[in-house]
């Protein structure tokens, strides 16, 4: 099986399936060392849903991105890792803990063939389906968590435990992740509670704020994850609101305050020595988009460099 990607000079971005980065689909796992994954699912979603039509979003301007990385020596990401696109979970929409058991079906198979599950939802919640299914495989993992909420919340709404706002006190509670060896980034605005931030560091994060990552810079926030992470198994998973509105409008809960674009950008680039066994960017929901579909692109345009960072780690 080839897992180069189509040619774009050779065949317009604008014909065939848009599977991701015009990647050709799995056909055989144990040829892989990577897959991107559909997570379409919203069925915990606190706010505003339609994050379960993220991934073919992010699958139809991730078209527009090209395999050679200049941010990383110019490293060919498709010629270091055999990549495909896995295609979509099967989920169960408006029944929450149905849809985190395909969800973690579906990535399993996957982690345990070996293959580095690349997830694109699909709310929050769909990353507590992906870190029971590698932790299967890898045991408890470091988690590095880019979003501008904490969702250490206990329960949400008639004390429903699963949703957007719960899956890392749940991830900590069933040993998918090493809190010690785990970091929140990005987290600002107004709370619920005083509590809010706090909760994660009782339960282990250390957590940067979004003012206290910039109080402390680019390069040395970076630093901050790869000592963290201390080189175990890292999962990482990035939240779209993360990211300033005015960059990436089409969210489930917009937060104002945040990094611009390149900012976010800037940070994946600086990182190193991350030992990455798994990841996702989740919360995009194209209907909050503009005509543009910015927040799609830059969705997969962070899919991107977590795939360059994976390779360029692979290649050292």
């Amino acid at each position: 099986m080839s897992v180069l990607p189509t040619d774009s000079l050779e065949t317009p971005r604008f014909c065939g399936v848009p599977t991701f980065m015009r990647l050709p689909m799995a056909t055989n796992l144990s040829q892989l060392d990577a897959a991107i994954i559909g997570l379409p699912s919203d069925s915990g979603a606190p706010f505003r849903t339609g994050a379960r039509f993220g991934p073919n979003a992010v699958r139809a301007m991730s078209i527009m991105l090209r395999p050679i990385n200049p941010y990383r020596n110019d490293i060919n990401v498709f010629e270091t890792l055999r990549c495909a696109d896995a295609g979509d979970a099967a989920t169960v929409p408006g029944y929450e803990e149905e849809c985190l058991q395909r969800i973690e079906q579906a990535v399993y198979a996957l982690s345990s063939a070996g293959v580095v599950p690349c997830g694109i939802g699909g709310d929050h919640s769909i990353t507590l389906a992906e870190l029971r299914a590698v932790a299967k495989v890898h045991g408890p993992v470091a988690l590095v968590q880019f979003d501008s909420h904490s969702d250490t919340w206990d329960k949400y709404f008639a004390d429903k435990r699963y949703s957007a706002g719960t899956p890392f006190r749940r991830a900590v509670e069933e040993d998918l992740v090493d809190p010690s060896h785990s970091i929140q980034v990005g987290l600002r605005g107004s709370l619920f509670r005083t509590s809010d931030i706090t909760q994660s560091l009782d339960l282990g994060y250390e957590v940067f704020t979004t003012d206290q990552m910039f109080d402390l810079g680019i390069k040395e926030m970076a630093q901050r994850i790869a000592e963290r992470t201390a080189g175990r198994p890292t999962f990482i998973t990035f939240d779209m609101d993360f990211v300033d509105p005015a960059f990436a409008p089409g969210v489930q809960t917009p937060e104002a305050g945040g990094p611009s674009a390149r900012e976010a950008l800037l940070l994946l680039r600086a990182l190193k020595g991350i030992n990455m066994v798994g990841c996702d960017v989740t919360e995009i929901s194209p209907m909050y988009d503009g005509p543009g579909q910015i927040t799609s692109l830059l969705g997969a345009t962070v899919m991107a460099e977590l795939l360059a960072l994976l390779a360029s780690e692979r290649a050292a």
